[in-house]
Order: structure tokens, then sequence, then C-alpha cells
């Protein structure tokens, strides 16, 4: 019998969107080949008939697993992350959760992961922005009211239990859903020094080449006058 093959990923993408980049980080880190397929949000490319049949909530990210004989759509970046760990695609000594010995530290991990994309990400996102602007709100302090509320709350749960990353001396998808809360944090001007645990994680997982690589300022679809060069 012949071996089965690799599925072939495709993700859909906007450089600036942080759910996405929880996804370019795992897929970097577990060394997962994918195709990016760019969405320029401020174009309203998001609002197309086209991309409403690829993800009828018309956000990103959009993964989209192709087999032999199958193509399955995954439509939120949790979702995503999961799918990769149990799927084991990539390289699978890379482990983003504790064992599943460790019930409690996989929970403590869910629940950082939660805290962040269930209540600092959306109600900041720039769809819920536009609205605050529309009935004559401050976007600017509704959402650093929000992202610092967020980030003092994971300092607190974080701290105890922390070690090099979010949970001991482990890698886990806590610290890949927090690196772009930070750097979307830092762009509404929280000041992170008031978090010493936050910050020292942050510049920890900075160092690796996955966290660099897939930042909003290395990707294709990246203004020209954003990039960086690595």
């Amino acid at each position: 019998m012949a071996p089965a093959l690799e599925p072939h990923f495709i993700l859909y993408t906007y450089f600036r969107s942080t759910s996405t980049a929880r996804v370019r980080t795992a897929a970097r880190l577990r060394g997962i080949p994918i195709q990016f397929r760019y969405i320029a949000i401020p174009k309203s490319e998001h609002l197309t008939e086209s991309y409403e049949i690829i993800n009828p909530n018309l956000t990103v990210p959009t993964l989209v697993v192709q087999n032999a004989e199958t193509e399955v759509h995954i439509r939120q970046s949790i979702a995503i992350l999961e799918y990769f760990e149990e799927s084991k695609a990539g390289n699978t000594n890379i482990q983003l959760m504790p064992p599943a010995e460790d019930i409690a530290g996989r929970a403590h991990v869910r629940e950082l992961v939660q805290l962040i994309a269930c209540d600092i990400q959306p109600p900041t996102n720039q769809r819920i922005l536009k609205r605050v602007r529309a009935i004559g709100g401050s976007a600017e302090n509704w959402a650093y009211d929000i992202m610092n509320a967020g980030l003092k709350a994971f300092e607190s749960m974080a701290a105890p239990l922390a070690g090099t990353y979010s949970y001991g001396n482990f890698l886990t998808l806590a610290d890949i859903v927090l690196a772009p809360a930070i750097v979307n944090a830092v762009r509404y001007g929280v000041d992170i020094e008031q978090y010493p645990t936050i910050k020292r994680i942050y510049n920890k997982v900075m160092e690796l080449d996955a966290f660099k690589l897939a930042d909003w300022r290395h990707q294709e679809d990246t203004p020209v006058e954003f990039q960086q060069v690595s």
C-alpha cells in the first residue's frame, strides 16, 4: 500500500491580523509548508462573495486542508492551532500543549489562550473599533483599556507558573497567542514595562526565528514602508 500523501495547506491571511499571526507562528515552529493567499482587509477583499463561500464569517484566518479526496476549511485560529496539535502536522516532536497527564497544566494553558483569544482580541478587532467610532467613541481609548486590563489579568495568572515561557520552560500555545497580542497592545500605547512576566516571555520568544518570521513586518503583503529585513 502506498503511503498516504501529506495534506496541502492553504492559509488565507492578512499581514496585520494577530489571529493569523498565531497560525503563521505555529506553522513555522512545526515546519508545516503553507501556501499563503493574501486578503487585503482595507480593500474589503474579505467581504467579497467569493471569500464568503470560503469563510461565511468574513474573517481571517481560514485554513484550507486539502487531502487526496477531501477538503476541510477551518475558520478560527485556535481551532487551527488545535488541529495542528491533534493531527501532529509537521514536526511530530513539536508539541505546544503540556502532556496529556498534566491535566491542570493543559487547563492553565487554555485559560491563558482564551483570555487573549476571547476577552482581548474580539472586542478590539477592527470591525468593532469601526463601530465604536461610528457612535462617537474613541476607538483608541476603547482598545487601550481592554488590552491593558486583559494583559494585567494575564500577568497575574501567568506569573505563578511561568518560567522561560508562560507555563514553565516549555513553549506552548499560550506564548504563540501572547506574542502578536503584545505587538498590538504596544501599538495602542500599552506599556508592557508594568508587566515583567509578560515582557520577559515576549523578549524570549522573539529570539526565535518562527516568531520573528511570523511577525506582521515580515509578510509578503506587508506594505514596503513597514517591512523589516530579518
